[in-house]
């Protein structure tokens, strides 16, 4: 019985190992061939774009003599050449180093990106959350008992959250629960109660997209056939439901993921600012208005980093949901 029992789990070993490595070789091929051109491609245009905008970075109300400007630019290397000036950033950015700020002096953009970019993350984090929670709930059980009073009122709110963006959402809870009837504290970031308002703000769009998505999925896996075969064996039908067609139905919501984590660190920049939070949104609206180019380039280069990231791994979690997704040949 012993020999029987280590047999099955050499082969259970050799069956684990056999599905994570493709896994994994998968992943280094999505960040080699492609996460690393996109990223050098967006340092560049970046780069480009910030760089020949018009204006200059150290336009104040008081006008600056030549001398001035010509020794600020020869300080912060911007008078070299574009190309030299790019060559030099990416030398930075490969040491680690971000740049100074241009407005705020004797601050690094490193130091300013690693005082606000936890709380954005938070942010983002708890609304992605509370939006998974809220859309798969609703998604699963309106595919449950389709056309039934639950489905239509599941959907009711899912289009009711898809027309009311956050930037609309979250003046409104704040003037109604915070100010109005003094439930929710309506600005700042320092207790739990103060993450409620803006998480539902920024996650209730998001949470409508996945309801209505994880709604078809489970909707169209539900009605094959080893979902039949499953409930004729007599497994119940909570098993049936989270134990088989889960997974194929969240599919659809995973390959939404990766617009979502976008769209979540970009409006969470207008909620911050709403709520009054000291996030990101905080630093990158006033670096773009001030011209603060080193911040800028920081902030976008950043935030492009983590979605390729993120993109990369929703496209391995995907191969890994889908069987019939060859890790091998198919990874490009």
């Amino acid at each position: 019985m012993q020999t029987v029992n280590r047999v099955k789990a050499d082969l259970d070993e050799r069956l684990c190992s056999r599905q994570v490595a493709p896994v994994i070789r998968f992943f280094f091929h999505r960040l080699i061939f492609q996460a690393v051109p996109t990223l050098l491609v967006l340092t560049l245009l970046s780069f480009m774009l910030v760089r020949l905008a018009p204006g200059s970075p150290f336009a104040t109300e008081k006008e600056l003599s030549p001398q001035t400007l010509e020794t600020l630019n020869k300080a912060y290397g911007l008078d070299q050449p574009i190309p030299v000036q790019y060559v030099r950033y990416l030398g930075g950015l490969l040491r680690g180093d971000l740049g100074p700020s241009l407005k705020k002096p004797g601050f690094t953009v490193r130091e300013l990106i690693a005082s606000a970019l936890p709380v954005s993350l938070e942010l983002g984090f708890f609304a992605l959350l509370y939006a998974l929670i809220v859309g798969l709930s609703l998604g699963i059980l309106a595919a449950i008992r389709p056309n039934g009073w639950g489905d239509h009122l599941a959907m009711s709110l899912a289009l009711l959250g898809i027309c009311i963006p956050g930037f609309v959402l979250g003046p409104l809870m704040a003037l109604g629960l915070g100010l109005k009837l003094e439930w929710l504290p309506v600005m700042g970031w320092d207790s739990a109660a103060d993450r409620i308002l803006p998480v539902i703000s920024l996650g209730s769009i998001y949470a409508a997209y996945i309801a209505r998505l994880a709604r078809g999925g489970m909707l169209e896996e539900l009605s094959k056939d080893y979902i039949r075969t499953a409930r004729a064996k007599g497994l119940s039908e909570t098993r049936v439901i989270l134990g088989h067609a889960l997974r194929g139905g969240i599919q659809p919501v995973v390959s939404f993921l990766g617009p979502a984590a976008a769209g979540l660190l970009t409006g969470a920049f207008v909620v911050e600012v709403i709520f009054f939070i000291p996030g990101m949104g905080r630093i990158i609206v006033p670096a773009a208005q001030n011209r603060d180019q080193f911040l800028v380039l920081g902030c976008v280069l950043l935030f492009g980093g983590l979605m390729v990231l993120f993109n990369t791994l929703v496209d391995v979690m995907l191969a890994w949901l889908n069987p019939r997704i060859r890790l091998h040949k198919d990874a490009a």
